[in-house]
Parts: C-alpha cells; sequence; structure tokens
C-alpha cells in the first residue's frame, strides 16, 4: 500500500470519528463504562482469589510421629516428607513445644501444670503446594515408616477450591458479556458512519476500489474508539482502585480484607485494557463493514 494511500486512509478514519462526535463520544464512555465494570469486577475477584490462596496456606496438616520414636528419630522422618511432590514445607514441633502452646491457649492454665510433655507426641505442621491434592498427599505420607496418624481438614480445603470455582466461572461469564457488550457498541457506531456513506462506498465499488481500500477508513475509527476507552478507563480503573482501597483499609480495622496495591497488577490491568481496546475496536468495525461490502 502507498504511503499516500495510507496517509488518505488515516485521515479519513480520524475524520470519521469527528464527523460523527455524538455517537463516538457515546461508544467510547459505554465502553469505558463496561471496561470499568468488567475492571472492578475481576479486580476484586483477583483479590479475593488471592486472600483464598493465604489462607489455604493457613489449612496445614498435623503429622503425628510414633510415640516410641527419639526426637532426634521423628526429626529424620521430616526429610522423606519433604520428598514427597506436593509437601511446600514439614515444620517440627516438639513434644515440649507441642505442651507449651496447649497450655498458651487454655484460659486457665494453672489446671495444667502438672501436665508432662510425655503426654503429647512430636508432629509436623505441613503446608502444601497444591490444596486440592491434600487427600493423595496425606495417604503418602501415611504410608512413611514412623508415621502414627495424619489429621487434616478436607472439608475446608474442599470449600475453599469451589469458591475459587464459583468465582472463576462467574468472572468469565460477566467478563464475556461486558465484551460482547462492548464490541457491539463499537460496531453500532461504525455501522451509522457506513450508513451515512453506503452510496459513496457503492461509488468506490464501481470504479474499482478494493474492499480492502474502503475498509481500513471503518477500522482506524474502530481502532481510534476502542484505544481511546482503553486509556480513559485505564486511569479511571486506577484512581477507583485507589479509593476503593483506602475505603476499605479505613473501614476493616481487623485486616481482614487486604486489597494487593494497584502497582503489582498495574501491568496485567493495561496489558488486558489494551487488548480489549483493540479487539473491540478492530472486530467491531469488521463485523459491522461486512455486509456493505456486498454491493
Amino acid at each position: 500500500m502507498k504511503k499516500n494511500n495510507i496517509g488518505y486512509l488515516l485521515r479519513e478514519g480520524i475524520r470519521s470519528v469527528f464527523l460523527h462526535g455524538f455517537m463516538s463520544f457515546a461508544a467510547i464512555w459505554v465502553t469505558v463504562a463496561c471496561l470499568l465494570i468488567m475492571g472492578t469486577f475481576s479486580l476484586v475477584l483477583y483479590n479475593l482469589n488471592e486472600i483464598i490462596l493465604e489462607l489455604e496456606k493457613d489449612n496445614q496438616v498435623l503429622v503425628y510421629i510414633d510415640e516410641t520414636y527419639s526426637e532426634a528419630e521423628a526429626k529424620s522422618v521430616g526429610s522423606q516428607i519433604n520428598m514427597i511432590a506436593n509437601v511446600h514445607n514439614a515444620q517440627f514441633v516438639s513434644r515440649q513445644e507441642a505442651l507449651s502452646a496447649f497450655v498458651d491457649e487454655q484460659q486457665d492454665e494453672a489446671l495444667f501444670e502438672g501436665l508432662e510433655a510425655s503426654t503429647f507426641r512430636d508432629r509436623f505442621v505441613v503446608s502444601m503446594e497444591d490444596n486440592a491434592l491434600m487427600k493423595q498427599t496425606c495417604e503418602d505420607m501415611k504410608k512413611i515408616e514412623g508415621v502414627a496418624d495424619v489429621e487434616a481438614h478436607y472439608e475446608i480445603s474442599e470449600g475453599f477450591q469451589m469458591i475459587q470455582q464459583i468465582l472463576n466461572i462467574a468472572s468469565m461469564i460477566i467478563i464475556a458479556v461486558l465484551f460482547v457488550v462492548s464490541m457491539l457498541i463499537i460496531s453500532n457506531t461504525v455501522k451509522l458512519a457506513m450508513y451515512d456513506r453506503k452510496e459513496e462506498i457503492s461509488i468506490m465499488k464501481m470504479v474499482g476500489a478494493t474492499n480492502s481500500f474502503i475498509r481500513w477508513p471503518f477500522v482506524v475509527e474502530g481502532f481510534i474508539l476502542g484505544f481511546t476507552a482503553a486509556v480513559l478507563a485505564f486511569f479511571l480503573q486506577w484512581g477507583l482502585y485507589n479509593l476503593l482501597q483506602m475505603q476499605i483499609a479505613s473501614i476493616d480495622t481487623l485486616n481482614l480484607f487486604n486489597m494487593l496495591p494497584f502497582v503489582e497488577v498495574i501491568e496485567l490491568v493495561a496489558v488486558c485494557y489494551g487488548a480489549v481496546g483493540f479487539f473491540v475496536g478492530i472486530f467491531g468495525s469488521l463485523l459491522s463493514i461486512r455486509k456493505f461490502l456486498k454491493v
């Protein structure tokens, strides 16, 4: 394509955006609204998922060692536990440490002053790489010589996994719906431009203009609308996220919901908004112009 043709196509695309100023304005801000709703919901789900992952780490497994084992023998079992693929960490807790922790948890410590450490067993507090594999990992640990019992809360792990699945499904559905809505908005805006230039398109076809030559100005228009909406939505999302983070921090005195700083997700948000703006603009235009080229 010649340079002068490229310049013409770009000028025509930009001119069309300003020619349909009100509809372009409406398309941009409705798309911004869709992106903000989609982005805010996605970021909330992302933060909830991170919180669930942190809570899963606290869902640890207790591995009790045979009471006939000495402390040195009990510690040696830890190397075999750590060799299991899904084990992230196995922390040794001696009988004396278990006794001290038990007494500290009681309201009336005086009742347990005479309790001896031999009453307890040496143990390991084990955290998993993937809690979905907890049952299999526990079965593998039970097979290790010296392991007397394994205590795990499978129902908590399964509950976390169910919540994650629900959040992921809800996120995908809402994102997909909003993506389609944004694409249709851009597509309809470009359609209006084509209705105004229907006769011009027919003449261009009759004098031998190629489909690509006719198509490009409208693709440029769609790209400008989508990209502008993405840029505006990104900066508005940044401000909205920080505002929401401050509001939650002022209300949540117990730090139950700690949102990630925006700088930790800024690249992800920028890439996603840029990609959505690009695809919504380009493919929205291509979808709307297709039938007008069949002249």
